[in-house]
């Protein structure tokens, strides 16, 4: 199977490239670098032993985008090409529904006019909003989001169900789309060789690449943004998973999207929700000292607990994580400890 990844240079999509080579299929990469580098690409072929096709370009670039796929005519798109971080969503509303929702519509417009019927779509347990309860199901109503990347995500994903509805129909499409939709939760650590990782652009806006930074010393220490939720330890709680876990779920929805018409989606997570300073406290293991920490006030747009409920994807795709706290926090020390300052040498 033949397989295009928008944004495949950045985390998880050069994890999954690792992923989707090493089960056989072949890989193009379409990416702008706005928060990656054409490094990991490089680096996923050292790992695999195989080419990546890979294109710089940005999503939204329609006239770009069709060039592209007319090359490669993909029998699925993994679509992962977008802003992700919650806290600098809020501060950049504009900026992250202008670039999110725009590479999801260009996509849409491509394959209905040269006829590509497979996407996968990087989404987020963020639109389960805060009403519902973990832990999550598929069948849990969509929330109202807290912030504005979750409601890129909550509208990416109904643009994708609306298209596949109308593809039914054959009046504009030529055959039927398959859309799956992945709700990720919260995807830490690396690739087990360090040569991969989490490598975010200045200051980093998820807890695992700071907790990264401040054990390798680039910086001094981790805020807490609070520590009075209604948790064990008051900080709060996620489902955190290994990256490669993560991105083997994504070959299995792209196998079985390629079998697949309509709309699905899955949650990909590990059913276990750890806190922050579970985390932290994790890592200083890992990494064999304490990591410097202090708490500050509750961050706009957190919500308190998010885990999953991921026996969907076990019962329909054949897939379930394998790897547990100590393997994200090992894996995570080492891409951190060999690449201090990330992919910049």
């Amino acid at each position: 199977m033949k397989t295009l990844l928008t944004g495949g240079a950045g985390y998880i999509g050069s994890h999954t490239a690792v992923a989707m080579l090493e089960a056989g299929h072949e890989v193009a990469v379409v990416d702008n670098y706005a928060n990656s580098s054409a490094e990991a690409i490089a680096r996923v072929e050292k790992i695999t032993g195989k080419k990546v096709a890979l294109y710089e370009a940005d999503v939204a670039d329609k006239e770009r985008m069709m060039e592209i796929l007319k090359a490669e005519m993909p029998d699925c798109i993994i679509h992962f090409a977008g802003l992700k971080a919650v806290g600098e969503s809020v501060a950049m509303p504009v900026e992250y529904y202008r670039n999110n929702i725009d590479t999801t519509l260009t996509l849409l417009e491509c394959m209905r006019e040269l006829g590509l019927t497979s996407i996968v779509f990087s989404s987020s347990a963020t639109v389960y909003g805060e009403d519902n309860v973990p832990p999550f199901t598929e069948t849990a109503p969509k929330g109202m989001c807290t912030n504005p990347y979750g409601w890129t995500k909550w509208m990416q994903e109904q643009m994708l169900t609306d298209a596949a509805k109308a593809s039914e129909k054959g009046e504009d499409w030529k055959t039927p789309l398959s859309v799956v939709l992945l709700r990720y939760f919260n995807p830490v650590g690396a690739h087990e060789s360090g040569l991969i990782g989490e490598d975010p652009q200045g200051i980093p806006n998820n807890l695992m690449p700071y907790i990264s930074q401040v054990a390798v010393g680039r910086r001094d220490h981790l805020t807490v943004f609070g520590d009075d939720y209604d948790t064990p330890d008051g900080t709060c709680r996620r489902d955190y998973i290994h990256v490669m876990d993560l991105a083997e779920g994504h070959v299995k929805a792209a196998e079985y999207a390629a079998e697949h018409k309509g709309t699905e989606v899955f949650n990909l997570g590990t059913g276990e929700p750890y806190s922050v300073l579970e985390m932290v406290k994790a890592f200083g293991r890992a990494c064999g000292h304490d990591v410097a920490y202090e708490i500050g006030a509750r961050r706009a747009g957190d919500v308190q607990d998010s885990w999953a409920d991921a026996s969907k994807a076990k019962a329909v795709l054949g897939w379930e994580a394998s790897r547990g706290i100590d393997e994200i926090c090992r894996d995570a020390w080492n891409w951190q400890s060999h690449n201090p300052q990330g992919y910049t040498k």
